[in-house]
């Protein structure tokens, strides 16, 4: 096996450790970079047209994806200086650490009966309307959001890091912040974000289904007995549900892991937005939350495993037999 992949697979599991250990970075955030670039090339370009949407969106993830690729280049032949470049792009795009960490914060604040800092806190996560959301229903609330979320902030970004190295690192991360900021359906954004919606459900196609598999395999973590059963079932029920063609089966298989119902009307700005409900067992209630996260954390790490794999089972295919 070659050393260009066993340092993208050491880069891989690095980038990760690191997020692990580190969480994001606190300061200067390249994520965070990116976001102000790509909203004010929207300031500049913005029109109620698909087609400017599709400019907008190809020069967003184009700047990304030939960033990534300079990288990879300068490590072509040195070996520690691709690992090393992964490693960086890898704790860049993951968001494992700080999801869970978000999903610990909402626990504790619902534990202690205060709902109204549970309320502001809840943006970290998603950006549904808290104002009239009980505790169950932010219970609800961080629960789908930390099962969508594991998908979107560790699946995905590993998947395409182990397929195409820092280029996909970086391109996914793009695609899927675009489409958090133009990505909704709003009257602003319904055409001009047409392209960057598309472009994510594309990405995320795969590394969503390989979510819910990864998270039926991970769900004797949340303590019950006929958990993977369970998963497995509301998976292949009612994972196609879902108005996103690929949240669905996250959220589906984690509702199955857990024993809850997810779904319902939920409130974005002026949007009322009633989904389907996924899995059988109640509504899920504030102890819930603590149990959400330790799957989050068990599929983070499964992904890990299986980015790693990934990476040296495609070097090794792409090498051929000796």
């Amino acid at each position: 096996m070659s050393t260009g992949v066993t340092a993208r697979a050491a880069g891989l599991l690095l980038g990760a450790g690191l997020d692990a250990l580190l969480g994001d970075p606190r300061r200067g955030h390249p994520v965070a970079g990116f976001g102000r670039a790509a909203a004010g090339l929207e300031r500049a370009v913005y029109a109620d047209d698909r087609a400017r949407g599709v400019l907008f969106t190809g020069a967003c993830v184009g700047g990304a994806l030939a960033l990534g690729a300079l990288a990879e280049r300068a490590g072509r032949g040195r070996p520690v200086v691709r690992c090393l470049t992964t490693a960086a792009a890898t704790w860049t795009v993951l968001g494992g650490a700080s999801l869970a960490r978000e999903g610990e914060i909402m626990a504790r604040h619902l534990e202690s009966g205060q709902v109204g800092a549970a309320r502001v806190r809840l943006s970290h996560l998603c950006a549904r309307d808290p104002s009239t959301l009980d505790d169950k229903g932010l219970a609800r609330a961080t629960v789908e959001s930390l099962a969508e979320n594991t998908g979107d902030a560790v699946v995905s970004p590993l998947f395409w890091g182990a397929v195409a190295g820092v280029p996909g690192l970086l391109a996914y991360r793009a695609v899927n912040t675009l489409d958090a900021m133009v990505g909704y359906r709003s009257p602003r954004y319904v055409n001009f974000g047409w392209a960057s919606a598309r472009l994510d459900d594309a990405a995320n196609w795969i590394p969503a289904r390989l979510t819910g598999a990864l998270t039926v395999l991970a769900a004797p973590v949340t303590g019950r007995a006929g958990a993977v059963a369970d998963a497995w079932r509301v998976l292949r029920r009612d994972g196609a549900h879902h108005p996103s063609p690929n949240a669905g089966r996250c959220e589906a298989a984690a509702a199955g892991a857990l024993g809850v119902s997810l779904g319902g009307a939920n409130t974005y700005g002026d949007t009322v937005e009633a989904r389907p409900v996924l899995g059988d067992g109640p509504v899920p209630d504030i102890p819930d939350i603590r149990r959400a996260v330790r799957l989050t954390r068990a599929v983070s790490g499964a992904a890990v495993a299986a980015g790693v794999l990934l990476a040296l089972g495609l070097g090794a295919a792409r090498k051929g037999p000796r």
